[in-house]
């Protein structure tokens, strides 16, 4: 009975978990505009529907989730429990993926940006971080 709970428990959990609107999205959405900037969210006519889209600037967001585009902090090396094999290959079709849009954006002509989960835990690392790349337009 036990397993049965912890199986329904872990798929409300993971249902749970939204694409948009995270915290941390929603941290860096305040700083950008913050700093001034303004920015469309999740252009669906742009590789991967970055987060933030600042058309003017040619530059996009990306606010990534440590674990599932498995940065290398201690959030994103965790290694689940159960069906190890489907969550590595999930995550690593996920970096890949990442990878490609990347490369896509670029050759359009976009400089991107990629936030970290973790960095937003630390206001100042994102803020940096956002300052430095924003400046440089």
């Amino acid at each position: 009975m036990a397993d049965v709970h912890n199986k329904e428990q872990r798929s409300r959990n993971m249902a749970a978990i939204r694409g948009r609107d995270t915290k941390p999205e929603m941290i860096v959405r305040r700083v950008v505009h913050r700093l001034g900037y303004r920015f469309r969210l999740h252009r669906r006519d742009l590789p991967g529907r970055p987060d933030l889209v600042l058309p003017r600037h040619r530059a996009v967001i990306l606010v990534h989730g440590c674990f599932w585009h498995q940065h290398d902090c201690r959030y994103g090396r965790v290694v689940p429990a159960t069906r190890e094999e489907f969550w590595k290959t999930k995550r690593n079709e996920n970096t890949a993926r990442d990878t490609r849009d990347m490369r896509a954006l670029r050759a359009m002509g976009w400089r991107v940006l990629v936030i970290w989960e973790c960095w937003t835990r630390h206001g100042g690392t994102v803020d940096s971080r956002l300052k430095s790349f924003l400046a440089r337009m």
